[in-house]
């Protein structure tokens, strides 16, 4: 790995966190310009739906809620000295799909074995 994992997690966790805000400010604007209108925009031909838009928002935001928790999780796992080591069987997750996936908890046979 280029950087130190605690590094490179903290940078990950920082722009997953914009990501984050990012989509729920979107979320907002997209509220608060709504608020009080009658449109029917489910037939506008001119644009995209406002729940196709909220929906596109809310999946952002959800996944970088949720790429958040990863990150901290193996924060955690750095801090008792455990990042690298498979959740499941205990071996050694290799530097490459750590280098892919730095939150990565499983060894690639118990990843496939789980599907993730």
């Amino acid at each position: 790995m280029t950087a130190d994992p605690r590094t490179r997690l903290e940078k990950l966790r920082v722009d997953a966190l914009a990501r984050a805000e990012a989509a729920i400010a979107a979320l907002s604007q997209l509220t608060h310009d709504r608020e009080g209108a009658n449109d029917d925009d489910e037939h506008d031909p001119e644009g995209v739906t406002l729940s196709s838009e909220w929906s596109r928002l809310t999946g952002l935001a959800d996944a970088a809620q949720a790429e958040l928790h990863q990150i901290e999780d193996a924060l955690i796992r750095v801090d008792a000295g455990t990042y690298g080591v498979c959740t499941n069987c205990g071996r050694g997750i290799p530097s490459e799909r750590l280098e892919a996936r730095p939150f990565a908890e499983l060894c690639v046979p118990c990843a496939e074995k789980s599907g993730r």
